[in-house]
């Protein structure tokens, strides 16, 4: 028999992706503080890696005291090239910059997720992908804005694979799932090790 499940998140790309999969869950936004949960990460001189597990386990552990009993879900993403961690660009100029800034090189998307039930952490993970940014000339930069407007700010590196995107890149390396942000088949599997979905 299955038990309760809870996704600790309010964006749509995680609920289609556990949608499609054929999932029966609910969907509750955690209340925390994303930013300074990671300052006080980056205090300690955590990596971007470990950045995106606290803060899974940071939304799972919120959503979790208001759901007894239930599989609840937590996950995050960090963008990473280097020691820079990346956030949503502000403005076209910020999106110029992270565009110049990943231009020739390979960032990482590092993808935390966590189960926990009752507060208590049953399994965690976090999943990596490596994409390679083809190089662009800032002429290239500046129409591919012009082209995808305010499409820009709304995620972190300022493209969206599934869109124009996908241009700007040469090679990528890691699991399509990942690379949205939830890691869904190693999810799958730890949510039928524990009993929570039809194994």
């Amino acid at each position: 028999m299955s038990q309760p499940l809870v996704l600790a998140s309010s964006s749509p790309f995680r609920r289609m992706l556990m949608e499609n999969a054929g999932l029966v869950f609910s969907a509750r936004a955690a209340v925390i503080d994303e930013r300074a949960i990671e300052a006080d990460l980056n205090r300690r001189g955590a990596g971007p890696e470990e950045v995106a597990l606290e803060l899974a386990r940071a939304k799972a552990r919120d959503v979790s005291r208001h759901c007894p009993g239930a599989f609840v879900i937590g996950s995050d993403q960090t963008m990473s090239l280097g020691e820079r961690v990346y956030h949503k660009p502000a403005n076209r100029d910020e999106a110029r910059e992270v565009l110049q800034s990943l231009s020739g090189k390979t960032h990482h998307l590092n993808s935390g997720v966590a189960i926990l039930r009752d507060g208590a952490i049953l399994w965690e993970e976090v999943a990596k992908a490596s994409l390679t940014v083809r190089d662009l000339s800032a002429a290239f930069i500046d129409r591919y804005l012009d082209r995808i407007g305010d499409k820009a700010l709304t995620s972190v590196g300022g493209y969206q694979l599934e869109g124009e995107g996908i241009q700007l890149f040469s090679a990528i390396a890691g699991d399509y799932f990942t690379i949205l942000g939830l890691p869904m088949l190693s999810l799958l599997q730890a949510l039928r090790s524990l009993g929570a979905i039809d194994g």
